[in-house]
């Protein structure tokens, strides 16, 4: 059984840096597509940022690029999200989500993913 558990939310002020975990357990990581997502009230839940393992491939939501940076640790079966020179309009509860669907490019749709964390709060505040 595939469990994600997501930690390393919180408040924050504009400009400054969070690093978001997301600990795998029941399966190696390596065997996944990986994305974080998040989500505001009223609107749909976001692609973030996506890897793979098998094709190195990383991508990201044209917001958070240069700003953000996903990355893992195979050996600890963890996934991360580095988020540097945070903005208010980046204030969303965080998810990490796994699928099996190996493909290129990411999966970028909720619907893709099999496995969800229950989701870390990040408020940015200007």
């Amino acid at each position: 059984q595939v469990q994600l558990v997501e930690s390393g939310g919180g408040l924050v002020q504009a400009g400054d840096s969070l690093r978001l975990s997301c600990a795998a357990s029941g399966r190696p990581i390596t065997t996944f597509s990986m994305g974080w997502f998040r989500q505001t009230p009223g609107k749909e839940r976001e692609f973030v940022a996506g890897t793979a393992w098998n094709s190195g491939r990383i991508d990201y939501v044209d917001a958070v690029k240069g700003r953000f940076t996903i990355f893992t640790d195979n050996t600890e079966n963890m996934l991360y999200l580095q988020m540097s020179s945070l903005k208010p309009e980046d204030t969303a509860i965080y998810y990490c989500a796994l699928s099996d669907k190996l493909m290129v490019p990411i999966p970028m749709m909720p619907n893709e993913y099999e496995y969800w964390g229950q989701g870390t709060q990040v408020t940015v505040s200007s």
